[in-house]
């Protein structure tokens, strides 16, 4: 697991910033997340619907909220929810983010001072990525 930096700290914070503007009112579960990329910081958190399929989660929120902004190489990913423990990011969210760097630093957090940090890697290991639909697989054209 890698070491915690100030500036996984400082990704941190922009999380947890965000994450009071979530809108949860199904779970009241608030998230909220925030990528670094192209030494540009993007906020998003979820958004939950009575259509409980029609939500979407705080990563894929600031994952696009990047990619809108013209960003698709993502260097790190802050996540931050109400649990006690660091809140980790759901298998959707894995294989979204695995899209934009299969070996993302992603740091997590809580309601408490706990922090966790791992790659994507570790939290997905053999993703599917894009390098799966790029590949012969040595059969007659």
């Amino acid at each position: 697991m890698p070491e915690i930096t100030q500036a996984d700290l400082a990704l941190l914070a922009f999380a947890r910033e965000v994450k009071s503007k979530a809108y949860a009112p199904y779970s009241d579960f608030r998230v909220g997340a925030a990528v670094f990329a192209g030494g540009e910081i993007f906020q998003g958190v979820n958004v939950e619907n009575a259509a409980y399929g029609s939500g979407i989660c705080a990563e894929r929120a600031a994952a696009m909220a990047a990619v809108t902004a013209g960003f698709t190489d993502f260097d790190a990913i802050a996540v931050v929810g109400d649990s006690e423990s660091p809140t980790v990011p759901c298998g959707a969210c894995r294989q979204f983010l695995a899209e934009f760097n299969p070996d993302l630093r992603v740091i997590m957090g809580g309601r408490t001072d706990a922090v966790m940090v791992m790659t994507l890697e570790e939290l997905l290991p053999e993703a599917f990525v894009r390098g799966y639909l790029d590949q012969d697989d040595g059969g007659d054209e």
